[in-house]
């Protein structure tokens, strides 16, 4: 379970985030959608401890990051690029996250296999396409078998084949009573992959429900999402 309770975060006089909350439950996928600069970036790092609030909680399974006995465990995460230095190879890459958490190399093997870059284990992640840089920071996230995928703008840069992939890795997690967090702005995408949708504009939380909740009357989530941070200024009355 991720629980963010009333989230608040200024950057000098600037509201990044006012009193953000909302939960994504094991055994769905949960889709976050904003603009940009609606606070989404800002929400996942203090989720995953890598930024601080001014105030409120963000919790997975009931402790904040930094208290997770096993964290790779817990969770995994795919945010901004695959964070790997560019001299190194994709195993390489791999195989020391795995020696820092105590998991055997052969898991770096296995995961290797599920993103599709066996063949490209040995290269320099350097000469990796937007698209192979995706899958590693996928596979780095999968490598603890976490009960939990935090994934940001995952399918960036994928092909078609790539994008189903994903969309049936998400899937098959939350399938196995898992909770997965999605953030994208492909909307098409999105609808054809989440359970629930939490819209965030301008720092707030504007729509929270299931996907067919979220659309309502609209034709589709895209629609749904211009009518939600559009109107009244894009800010939830």
């Amino acid at each position: 379970m991720l629980t963010i309770h009333r989230l608040v975060k200024r950057r000098g006089s600037r509201a990044i985030l006012s009193g953000v909350s909302f939960q994504a439950r094991p055994g769905r996928v949960t889709g976050f959608l904003g603009p940009n600069g609606a606070g989404k970036s800002s929400t996942l790092r203090i989720l995953l401890g890598l930024d601080s609030a001014a105030s409120g909680e963000a919790l997975i399974n009931g402790v904040p990051y930094a208290r997770l006995r096993n964290p790779l465990a817990t969770v995994g995460a795919l945010l901004d690029g695959s964070g790997a230095h560019r001299a190194r190879t994709g195993r390489a890459h791999l195989n020391w996250i795995a020696r820092s958490a105590g998991l055997p190399r052969s898991r770096v093997d296995e995961v290797l296999g599920i993103v599709g870059l066996t063949d490209a284990a040995s290269k320099r992640v350097g000469s990796y396409s937007l698209g192979m840089g995706r899958r590693l920071g996928l596979a780095a996230a999968l490598l603890g078998d976490p009960e939990i995928l935090i994934l940001d703008e995952p399918v960036n840069g994928l092909d078609p084949e790539g994008i189903r992939w994903i969309r049936t890795l998400v899937r098959e997690r939350a399938a196995t009573g898992r909770t997965v967090l999605l953030s994208s702005h492909l909307m098409g995408e999105l609808a054809e992959t989440v359970d629930d949708v939490i819209v965030i504009n301008q720092g707030r939380i504007v729509a929270d429900g299931t996907l067919a909740e979220v659309v309502g009357a609209h034709d589709t989530l895209e629609d749904a999402f211009f009518a939600l941070t559009t109107q009244n200024g894009g800010v939830a009355p």
